[in-house]
């Protein structure tokens, strides 16, 4: 006899026993404690932490483990700088218990992390002659603390040739790992730790394969830290294309690596202790090409990391995102840091196509494979667009020319690395050419104009024609440059819509920087490629670019707080490029680039030495725009580390070097007029007596106004406040519309400049 239970009794079981199992599975938390709480027989906070962990265990019904060597296991990582707790491994059970613990205050689950994946210098305008170089003396003893995948400390790019001794206030160290030894650091490289205990305990099984120390498995921490500080390295190249001396933007600044993006994956609890780590080594900047998407403010540990790092005086440069060119895509639109785009640089790499009548015609080219370039030439056919998959495989030995149409680029692409064609040239009107350049098989694109020229001496030839290419050619003085990357993230930020974001823009497209010399960089036919150096793209690039520019300024300007310095490099950045006409946006099919994408413009680090004014900001100040935003007194605790916030001066209007209005009311008649109002302090930073008037572009739709007009320092670090007020309608008829406002100092021949944005965008925000 069969005995069958009730499908209801069956779904009670099954219900209990899956919110058991829910219950007890553990996950990663990062808990914030309010330290006044904790009683005074604890010695450290570490000891009170895992009391409170081992009392919750206990406390826990589901809990197999209550003992205080469990708890010891559970405990993650004890933060000091970045917050007061701790990161802990904890089933929901025990986090309802903890929850109930004497000074518990809130909890934040452990999220992933993602990184945002030479010339520079010089298209950046440092010398060796003149500006912030000399006067810095390339950033010596200026510290950099990257957080990235780690370092290849054998690169050249970490040479400490020139470099003086290591600065007496440096408490960091080099830690022993997997094939990384000590003393692979040196007056360059001066600090290296590495920080997975949170991947660990997400994942337990990784400790099969994880390469437990500093050494760089990746190369995108090699790339973003010799960017920011590399050492002077002769004869880098990539191939063949930009060959030259690399370096980087603080050539004598000091590198330290905290590695905690790994392969396997990253977790914000090791972002956190690594950022905690290198506020107590003493590092003087952070550098951050990595971040959180879609987060409030109150629950992104980059946020509530970087804000201890402001409290403690270093400046933290972040990247935007490479989820451009859509609007509100970008990630740390952080008030309290510097957020990135990425640009161009005036450096093309190019093939050359040479036709049988002698004609030369240079094209767009990356190709780093094997190659003849002897003036032997080969048969060449126009194949038009390229479409016809079983045409191009029956070819033969010749070199084929596709015709772009109606967008399909990436598709023909494809079809002529799928038929193995021998070598091709592609005629396409599209500018943005940077990811399709870099082709595994022989190809160089050409613009409209000579791909006519290529199409007329096919056609008119009246023998075979024929085609010789050559490649691994590189031209500086591109024009028009720098140009805002289409990949690059765009504001506004999704987290603080009232402070406009990025900031500024650096170089981020196919910057040259070191590489780990076992890791390829490209597949030639099934061949992998290496190479000491690699040319990479995203905001990760552009990070590091203005990390080093920071550490050069902080270098000149010892006294200047993060928000000097942000200032600094934003009020001097360029809106033009180098044919003197406002910078477009890749993105945006070559529209001038709005604010959104590039934030105050391009950064020009010899400009930012003499800003003449800045605009400071102190963790008050972002107190009270975490008040504006609406946060509880315990959300702001998570950033203050106090229980007593003072919101009496709530305001959304932070004193920045940017402003952004927002005229979107719902349903609102677009002929009634309303009025944003904006007050700004401003700082002399410059010698002696000054006078500033007050400059506003046109700007469609909407009427600005400065009272005053003009402002008259007698003193340096003499402190004047402003209005600034923005009438337009409630709601825009286009989505944005952006201008400038310019302080000149005739006589000193200077002028600060902030970026003005009007938007009938919501300014809704993830709360």
């Amino acid at each position: 006899m069969v005995s069958h239970i009730p499908y209801c009794v069956c779904l009670i079981f099954f219900s209990i026993s899956h919110l058991v199992s829910t219950l007890a599975e553990s996950d990663n938390y990062i808990i914030h404690m309010d330290v006044s709480e904790k009683p005074k027989d604890f010695g450290s906070h570490q000891e009170w932490y895992l009391s409170t962990l081992t009392s919750a265990l206990e406390t826990s019904k589901l809990s197999t483990t209550n003992t205080f060597s469990s708890s010891t296991s559970k405990l993650i990582y004890s933060y000091t700088h970045v917050i007061d707790g701790f990161a802990a491994s904890l089933s929901l059970s025990e986090l309802e218990a903890l929850k109930s613990s004497p000074g518990f205050v809130s909890s934040i689950k452990d999220l992933p992390v993602k990184a945002d994946t030479t010339h520079s210098p010089d298209f950046l305008g440092l010398s060796s002659n003149t500006g912030l170089w000399p006067v810095t003396n390339y950033g010596q003893d200026v510290i950099i603390g990257v957080v990235d995948t780690g370092i290849w400390p054998e690169s050249e790019s970490y040479n400490d040739k020139g470099m003086s001794e290591v600065p007496s206030r440096w408490k960091g160290q080099c830690e022993f790992g997997t094939k990384f030894n000590t003393s692979f650091c040196n007056k360059k490289l001066i600090g290296a730790r590495f920080f997975n205990k949170g991947l660990i305990a997400r994942d337990p099984n990784v400790t099969n394969t994880i390469n437990n120390s500093t050494r760089d498995t990746d190369g995108h921490g090699t790339h973003t830290s010799s960017t920011a500080a590399g050492n002077y390295v002769q004869g880098a190249s990539y191939f063949g294309y930009a060959t030259g001396t690399a370096r980087g933007i603080a050539p004598k600044a000091r590198v330290a690596m905290y590695k905690a993006l790994w392969d396997e994956g990253a977790f914000s609890s090791d972002i956190m202790a690594a950022i905690d780590q290198a506020i107590l080594d003493g590092v003087d900047v952070i550098s951050l090409s990595l971040g959180i998407d879609d987060v409030p403010l109150h629950t992104d540990p980059i946020a509530i990391a970087t804000f201890g790092a402001l409290k403690n005086g270093v400046f933290v440069s972040t990247s935007a995102g490479n989820e451009g060119p859509l609007l509100e895509t970008l990630h740390n639109g952080i008030p309290w840091v510097l957020t990135v785009a990425a640009g161009t640089m005036d450096r093309d790499y190019n093939g050359v196509v040479t036709l049988g009548n002698g004609v030369q015609l240079l094209g767009s080219s990356l190709y780093i494979g094997k190659w003849n370039s002897s003036s032997n030439k080969i048969p060449i056919v126009f194949f038009d667009a390229c479409d016809n998959l079983k045409a191009l495989q029956k070819v033969g030995y010749k070199i084929v020319v596709c015709q772009d149409k109606n967008g399909k680029l990436s598709d023909q692409v494809q079809n002529v690395d799928d038929a193995k064609v021998v070598a091709a040239v592609f005629i396409t009107n599209v500018t943005d050419l940077e990811f399709y350049i870099q082709t595994s098989s022989p190809a160089i694109f050409l613009n409209m104009k000579n791909g006519e020229t290529v199409k007329d001496y096919i056609k008119t030839s009246k023998s075979n024609p024929k085609a010789s290419l050559v490649f691994k050619k590189t031209t500086l003085g591109t024009k028009p440059s720098p140009r805002v990357s289409s990949y690059s993230s765009r504001g506004p930020s999704i987290s603080c819509p009232f402070v406009l974001k990025p900031d500024i823009m650096a170089p981020g497209s196919l910057i040259l920087a070191s590489w780990p010399p076992n890791i390829p960089v490209a597949n030639d036919g099934g061949s992998l490629l290496y190479s000491k150096f690699n040319l990479l793209s995203g905001t990760s690039m552009s990070c590091p670019q203005a990390a080093g520019v920071a550490a050069l300024l902080k270098s000149a300007h010892p006294d200047w707080s993060p928000a000097a310095i942000r200032s600094a490099m934003m009020t001097t950045s360029d809106a033009f490029d180098n044919t003197l006409k406002p910078i477009t946006d890749l993105g945006d099919d070559n529209h001038p680039a709005s604010p959104f994408a590039f934030g105050a413009g391009h950064i020009n680090p010899n400009k930012a030495l003499d800003p003449g004014l800045i605009y400071d900001v102190n963790a008050q100040d972002y107190v009270n725009v975490l008040c504006g935003l609406k946060y509880t007194n315990q959300q702001i605790q998570i950033f203050t580390k106090s229980a007593s916030n003072n919101c009496s001066n709530k305001s959304l209007d932070l004193n920045y070097p940017s402003f952004v209005a927002f005229f979107n009311a719902k349903g609102s008649n677009s002929s009634f007029k309303s009025v944003r109002e904006f007050h700004r302090t401003v700082t002399n930073v410059g010698e002696g007596q000054s006078t500033y008037v007050a400059s506003v572009t046109p700007i469609k739709e909407i009427k600005v106004s400065v009272t005053p007009e003009k402002l008259v320092f007698k003193n340096k670090n003499e402190k004047q406040s402003f209005k600034l007020s923005i009438e337009g309608p409630q709601k825009l008829k286009e989505e944005s519309v952006f201008g400038y406002l310019r302080w000149v100092d005739s006589a000193r021949k200077l002028m600060v400049s902030s970026p003005i944005v009007a938007t009938r965008y919501s300014s809704e925000f993830v709360s």
